[in-house]
């Protein structure tokens, strides 16, 4: 499993109004995509998360300590804008009082959609960055940036995103030949098949314990939750 100390990413003059551009942003972006998303998405999605199915190949890239109380899974798609959303007014939140706090240990695991058309690019270079010790710091550049390479605002989202990888201090031999090569390729495919097979049908969606939520989580409502699943592994005797 990836897992690397985070540096923030520097950001904008006025961070907090980016956030309330995306957000508005992604009022009109979900309002098209969930129509088309929710006709091709599997039937009957789950509600628990399923110990009995045959592991995968899947991984993620983790951001917490080993020994946090919690380990929350998101399964994301870099493109979609409810994970943007969750990204940049959210998680922030998260990191501070439950990751940092040593409370929360959270796993991302690559869920493309098919409907979004650049979202491979993104996730292609996420892993890149990674392979230098730098993934976290690419996941906040991509979704603080959703809204200058996703679909909707170019057909060449290499352009913008080759530009983030340069702004986070990547050595860019080294990142433009993994992109290149799509080294990731197979093993974003493998996390993609996760989500797949657990019949998981939005994202983001969330594992807290064994319980599986899909959709935007405020700040309140994921706390609340992974207090529940704190509670629930208190009660069957773990942690």
């Amino acid at each position: 499993m990836a897992k690397k100390a985070r540096t923030p990413v520097k950001s904008r003059k006025n961070p907090g109004m980016r956030g309330f551009y995306i957000l508005l942003g992604a009022v009109a972006v979900i309002g098209i995509g969930a129509l088309s998303y929710l006709a091709a998405r599997p039937k009957g999605a789950a509600t628990q998360w399923d110990s009995s199915l045959p592991k995968l190949d899947a991984k993620g890239h983790t951001e917490g300590s080993d020994s946090a109380k919690l380990e929350v899974i998101e399964f994301a798609d870099f493109e979609c804008p409810a994970c943007g959303q969750f990204a940049t007014l959210t998680e922030p939140d998260v990191r501070t009082h439950l990751i940092d706090s040593g409370v929360v240990r959270i796993r991302f695991i690559d869920f493309p959609l098919s409907i979004h058309r650049n979202t491979w690019n993104a996730h292609r270079a996420a892993w890149c960055a990674g392979d230098q010790g730098k993934f976290w710091q690419m996941h906040d550049a991509l979704y603080q940036n959703q809204d200058r390479w996703n679909t909707e605002a170019t057909d060449s989202p290499d352009n913008v995103i080759t530009g983030l990888a340069q702004g986070i201090g990547l050595n860019m031999d080294v990142y433009n030949q993994c992109v290149k090569d799509r080294k990731y390729q197979a093993q974003i495919q493998a996390n993609e098949t996760e989500a797949l097979t657990r019949q998981l049908d939005q994202t983001p969606t969330f594992v807290f314990g064994n319980k599986v939520i899909g959709g935007y989580e405020t700040y309140d409502q994921f706390k609340a939750n992974v207090e529940a699943a704190i509670a629930a592994q208190k009660a069957a005797g773990g942690k």
